[in-house]
């Protein structure tokens, strides 16, 4: 999380709803040495709850009970300092992110169908003008096989943090002016971010 106040004021609900949205995070455990996977989660509309699953061989899924973060990027940008239309600018890069900590907890065996049903249900929620793939589409004993192979995990979420980091600290005119050349850049969802920047600040 970058240190700077300005970009730090996000609402926690903001925070919890990109999260949401995005369902996509970076798990990372401390040990002798970090343990990161890539994973998509559930979150819980109160923040509080993130619910997921993890291949058996994972050395994350061995650890036990532990603290850990899901980290979630969302859209980013390099800013050139020419784009700002003011004198003595320095480059930068403008970026989403959240970091949701806590408690990761393993569950039980018999927990991992519902996890999975619910997940496979929000995501292909958000498809449009698509009739949802279900697990009535798979056999038991094919769905049974790939079960034993994954563990359902949760992480109890403590605190939620936000970075928002689009160009807070500029007067609107100077962060508009950057905004309008972000397309000509490079970064991830640089229309995305572009949007964000030009907004006014929360």
């Amino acid at each position: 999380m970058h240190p700077n106040p300005a970009f730090r004021g996000s609402p926690r609900d903001g925070n919890i709803a990109f999260a949401q949205s995005r369902a996509f995070g970076t798990l990372c455990v401390a040990g002798d040495a970090p343990l990161l996977s890539h994973i998509p989660f559930l979150l819980s509309n109160d923040g509080t709850l993130a619910e997921f699953h993890l291949v058996r061989s994972n050395p994350i899924a061995r650890v036990g009970e532990v603290n850990a973060v899901i980290a979630v990027s969302g859209p980013d940008g390099y800013v050139s300092p020419d784009w700002y239309g003011v004198a003595d600018q320095v480059p930068t890069w403008n970026y989403v992110a959240v970091h949701l900590r806590g408690r990761l907890v393993p569950l039980e065996q018999d927990a991992l169908h519902d996890i999975l049903v619910r997940q496979a249900a929000a995501y292909e929620a958000r498809i449009d003008g698509k009739a949802p793939w279900t697990f009535d589409k798979m056999t038991p004993e094919v769905i049974a096989k790939m079960e034993r192979m994954i563990v359902p995990m949760r992480l109890e979420v403590e605190t939620i943090d936000g970075t928002w980091k689009l160009g807070q600290n500029k007067d609107d005119p100077v962060r508009e002016a950057a905004a309008a050349q972000m397309h000509t850049g490079f970064g991830q969802e640089l229309a995305e971010i572009a949007k964000l920047m030009g907004e006014p600040p929360a």
